[in-house]
């Protein structure tokens, strides 16, 4: 079964205004606009596709776990500590909401930030062995 599952192509994000949400991605995430209509915006970035889709009001992609904390459905990685210290400074100077530099007890750091909409994001500063190999990095 791993070798018919080759990667995740597309990731859906509710937000509420399209256009304030596409602006948003595109100037703190680098995100390149594909398409844009009335219900959707489909951006590239973090080499895949992200439908913004135009949602209800109170709608996240966040979750609940069992105990009731709020958890992200997205980690991003980036090339080692010191990129991730670089990406946690920039979006910090750019007034995102971020939260800490974190050692969760495993191999790296992270951090988690947000959205406009709420839309929880967490970054990891190890790049995966298998994408390493993929691309020569």
């Amino acid at each position: 079964m791993n070798e018919k599952i080759i990667r995740v192509g597309t990731t859906y994000i509710p937000v509420r205004d399209i256009s304030r949400s596409s602006s948003w991605y595109v100037s703190n995430l680098g995100a390149e606009l594909s398409y844009k209509d009335e219900d959707k915006v489909i951006l590239n970035f973090a080499n895949q596709s992200f439908f913004l889709v135009r949602a209800k009001e109170t709608e996240t992609a966040n979750f609940y776990d069992y105990s009731g904390q709020e958890r992200f459905s997205l980690t991003f990685e980036v090339n080692g500590l010191s990129a991730l210290e670089e990406v946690h400074r920039e979006f910090v100077k750019r007034g995102m909401k971020v939260g800490d530099i974190e050692d969760r007890g495993h191999a790296g750091r992270n951090f988690v930030f947000r959205d406009p909409d709420g839309n929880l994001f967490d970054i990891w500063s190890e790049l995966s062995p298998e994408f390493k190999d993929r691309f020569n990095i």
